[in-house]
């Protein structure tokens, strides 16, 4: 899939040059003038990163990045910056930035530090993936990790299983031969009763020592996890 990268730099012949390299590696991008102008594409648009000068007409570019902080922690943004000094890189990597780059530069360095922050977005964005979330309860597949308002709850492999199954299923009524079939497995053959006794275990981690319950039962049903009664 092609990436999608914004410039906002108001240097028109800086932005058309980065521009056009980015098109010849295979990316494609939108070029913005203005803060205003970058704000607006940002709002519109669906990026994958984002080259940011920092000295702009009409909203600076540290002003442009707080707003975009505001409302999107994931998208790299690379700044672009005349200012070497040491308290600029600090104060734009402190509002958000992932990266910066000095001007004069050379177009094979920018490159390379966006195919940096490419790779470590799509290592986090994988990492997210492997999450599982319901209100303020967490769980990482990978690590076996269960957290709920900060605090790690402790699980056995059957019940880490069957919240999984609860979670990936949210906000669904689930009987319980789905449960035992996806949770236990086919070729269980046990009581049905098993079901009730592993979310009752499981409700006395995961529920009773917060104020708000995820796991609810449906009578002459099942079970069903969500995130409101």
């Amino acid at each position: 899939m092609t990436q999608n990268i914004l410039i906002i730099e108001d240097e028109e012949k800086i932005a058309r040059v980065i521009s056009l390299e980015l098109e010849y590696e295979g990316y494609q991008s939108d070029v913005a003038t203005s803060g205003k102008e970058g704000l607006e594409l940002f709002q519109k648009g669906n990026w994958d990163l984002i080259l940011l000068d920092v000295m702009l007409p009409e909203l600076n570019g540290m002003e442009v990045l707080r707003r975009i902080r505001s409302t999107d922690t994931y998208t790299p943004v690379i700044l672009i910056t005349a200012r070497d000094s040491v308290v600029d890189k600090v104060n734009g990597l402190d509002q958000g930035a992932n990266d910066y780059i000095t001007k004069p530069f050379q177009i094979e360095e920018l490159l390379a530090r966006i195919r940096a922050c490419l790779r470590t977005n799509a290592i986090y964005q994988k990492e997210e993936e492997e999450q599982l979330q319901a209100g303020d309860l967490t769980v990482n597949e990978k690590t076996r990790d269960v957290i709920r308002r900060g605090e790690a709850i402790e699980l056995t492999p059957r019940e880490f299983d069957l919240l999984v199954y609860l979670l990936r299923n949210k906000q669904q009524v689930l009987n319980r031969e789905q449960i035992l079939t996806n949770v236990w497995g086919f070729d269980y053959y046990g009581d049905t009763n098993v079901v009730d006794v592993y979310v009752r275990y499981l409700r006395r981690k995961v529920d009773y020592p917060f104020d708000t319950p995820l796991i609810h039962t449906v009578r002459g049903v099942g079970y069903t996890l969500k995130e409101q009664a």
